[in-house]
């Protein structure tokens, strides 16, 4: 939070139908995410961590997220 006072003028801006619309939709997203990310927390904290075996190294991953979003990118002539 911020240390600054509340404004003191409680007029909101609206958005639009589509901007609130998108708003809603990254809410979503956003939330999804987060339970996800909570779900897996649950695990560990009920079964401990995976075992090194049954994990993938990080280079692995990283080397895919990278050939993903390369691919996903538009070539430089």
């Amino acid at each position: 939070m911020s240390d600054q006072p509340a404004p003191t003028d409680t007029t909101r801006l609206q958005l639009d139908p589509a901007a609130a619309d998108a708003v809603r939709a990254y809410a979503a997203r956003t939330r999804a995410s987060a339970d996800q990310f909570a779900a897996v927390l649950e695990d560990i904290a009920t079964n401990g961590l995976p075992s090194v075996d049954n994990s993938t190294p990080w280079e692995d991953l990283r080397e895919r997220t990278l050939t993903r979003l390369a691919a996903q990118r538009p070539a430089v002539a």
